[in-house]
């Protein structure tokens, strides 16, 4: 059973993005970054990477993820932003009830984005 499933699907995922956003946006360290964007465009980008990411069903039609962030590399984006990502992804997924035993799934499926995310 793909993580997808085991997350509980689109709803799950659509759910999960939705909350995500509202921690994202509310925590200093990185909301700058969102300044100016439309989120609810980006909230239907990233519930497509997520099903994609997670093995459900892939229709994201987005960038890759190094030319997708290379502007906020040259804000400044660095690992400790992406940590902060990875930290209200896995808060987001202990609200909604799921194990830890598949947060760290979905933090090792994050983990693998970092270089390609912040340009190195």
């Amino acid at each position: 059973m793909s993580l997808y499933d085991q997350l509980g699907g689109e709803a799950a995922v659509n759910a999960a993005v939705d909350i995500f956003y509202r921690k994202v946006l509310q925590d200093d360290r990185i909301s700058r970054f969102f300044d100016g964007v439309d989120m609810a465009k980006q909230a239907a980008k990233q519930k497509a990477f997520l099903t994609m990411a997670f093995g459900g069903p892939n229709n994201y039609t987005g960038e890759d993820m190094r030319r997708g962030h290379a502007h906020l590399v040259a804000q400044g984006l660095n690992d400790s932003h992406f940590d902060a990502v990875v930290e209200n992804l896995a808060a987001t997924l202990k609200e909604l009830g799921v194990s830890d035993e598949l947060i760290g799934q979905v933090a090792a499926v994050a983990e693998t984005t970092r270089n390609d995310v912040l340009g190195k």
